[in-house]
């Protein structure tokens, strides 16, 4: 069977374009995934991990979605892009910050954009599948709208931590100069 989804007719390619498509957003959702994992083991004592925890097992929830969905729909998954993902995450992992050995206030709010940024694309994904679904009967639009809806309320947590994170970082007071050091 020949699918059509992403447009009218049989035209050539589009099984194609979509197999593109879902791949490089399992890619996004492998890094991800290893993000968020990452996040949570450092802020564990935070309190941020409660939310962060959340989000790593609805992320993860969310990668199983996609590669179930790929399968019903006979997508191979490309490995390369996969490994390829995964591999980036970790070498991102080495980035300087100003610091040599520890992390910055500043990391976090960085990090949480870079979530951001990748949920948001998610959302971008769900609403086109869901569009899809239309033409294409293996897309199952209830399902579809729950994760869409759930890829919401996962920026508008990313959203409320970032809040959090940029309060504590612009309000950190300055250390004190030692007594007598020129002003």
């Amino acid at each position: 069977m020949k699918l059509t989804a992403l447009g009218s007719g049989d035209e050539p390619g589009r099984h194609e374009l979509l197999d593109v498509y879902l791949n490089d957003h399992l890619a996004g959702a492998t890094a991800g995934a290893e993000f968020i994992r990452r996040m949570v083991g450092e802020h564990r004592e935070s309190a941020f991990a409660g939310e962060l925890k959340t989000l790593a097992r609805e992320i993860s929830d969310d990668r199983q979605h996609l590669l179930r969905l790929m399968a019903d729909l006979d997508m191979a998954v490309s490995h390369h892009k996969v490994y390829g993902a995964w591999l980036g995450e970790k070498i991102g992992r080495v980035k300087p910050n100003g610091r040599l050995l520890r992390r910055t206030g500043l990391t976090m709010v960085i990090e949480l954009e870079t979530m951001r940024l990748g949920v948001q694309g998610k959302v971008l994904l769900w609403r086109t599948l869901l569009s899809a679904s239309a033409h294409e009967p293996r897309l199952e639009s209830d399902q579809l709208e729950r994760l869409l809806r759930r890829a919401e309320d996962q920026v508008r947590t990313l959203d409320s931590l970032h809040a959090r994170a940029t309060a504590t970082l612009l309000s950190a007071t300055p250390p004190k100069m030692a007594a007598g050091a020129a002003s």
